[in-house]
């Protein structure tokens, strides 16, 4: 088991997901600005590995408008060598990569130019990835999409596009259930159709579940990932006190924390901390699991 956060590390002083406004685009700012967010996503894996903490999700911003018209410089080649160093840096360490595209990124949509944009966006993605020379198990995660008045036709329609879509895109992508609209069992069927992995987000399965024990659920999910898929991934976080429903929690909940554990018990990931304070609490975790088993020894 490997700990780690997503996108955002909140002590070293740089973002790697520094972007701008369309309108200010040039390919001069353009390439400055990515320049920047690969030096300092450089820099957060060094933190990370100095400090043991070995999964973590990559923003989309890293190439700003990378899948927009207007981008039509080649900055795969322009990049090309820093993206293979730094994912030198990654396979040397052993570290594991996600990356989670935003709500934008609609498989089953209605609107065909949805679809468009987000298969061009799911391309930039899959790209950035292998640039690095990352294999099969740095995954990139998208949740189902809209009900649009049938789930059950919705379902049909994101298995579908799912099945058209590039290899180099499907063998990455994996689905997670979500807070309101599908449950961990309608991932559970579009795997059934697809073969996609399940990705388990345990907080989710809180908020959009019929009771069923994590442990269970998450077990369920992790025969969904073939050996190539590399180790299953989940996603934690717990709700924040006396706030809306869905807010993630602001600081890592030790109890809740320890009891995700056990209840998991025996069962081997890489836990992705969705918790705000970022890699804080995901030190304080790690600490937490300082005794169990599971826990990825460099």
């Amino acid at each position: 088991m490997k700990i780690g956060y997503p996108c955002i590390n909140q002590r070293i002083g740089c973002s790697s997901g520094r972007t701008f406004r369309l309108r200010s685009y040039s390919e001069k700012r353009h390439i400055e600005t990515v320049a920047g967010n690969l030096d300092c996503l450089l820099s957060v894996l060094q933190f990370n590995v100095e400090h043991g903490l070995l999964f973590f999700r990559i923003t989309s911003d890293l190439v700003p408008f990378a899948s927009h018209p207007i981008c039509s410089y080649p900055w795969h080649d322009v990049f090309a060598d820093r993206f293979r160093e730094i994912g030198a840096f990654i396979g040397e360490h052993r570290i594991r990569i996600s990356m989670h595209p935003d709500q934008f990124v609609v498989l089953n949509a209605g609107d065909p130019g949805v679809v468009v944009n987000s298969i061009r966006e799911l391309r930039y993605h899959a790209d950035l990835l292998d640039l690095m020379h990352l294999d099969r198990s740095a995954k990139i995660q998208i949740h189902t999409g809209g009900v649009y008045g049938d789930k059950e036709q919705s379902m049909h329609r994101f298995a579908g596009r799912y099945d058209d879509l590039e290899l180099p895109i499907r063998r990455r992508l994996v689905v997670e259930n979500d807070d309101m609209r599908y449950t961990v069992q309608d991932c559970l069927q579009l795997h059934e159709d697809t073969g996609i992995p399940v990705l388990f987000d345990a907080f989710h399965h809180e908020l959009n579940g019929s009771g069923e024990p994590a442990g269970e659920t998450a077990a369920l999910c992790s025969g969904t990932w073939r050996p190539d898929d590399g180790i299953p991934m989940i996603d934690y976080s717990s709700r924040q006190p006396l706030d809306r429903r869905g807010r993630h929690a602001e600081t890592l909940d030790r109890g809740h924390f320890r009891k995700f554990l056990a209840e998991t018990m025996p069962l081997d990931f890489d836990l992705m901390l969705e918790i705000k304070d970022k890699e804080k609490s995901a030190l304080l975790a790690a600490e937490i699991a300082a005794g169990d088993r599971r826990l990825y020894q460099a």
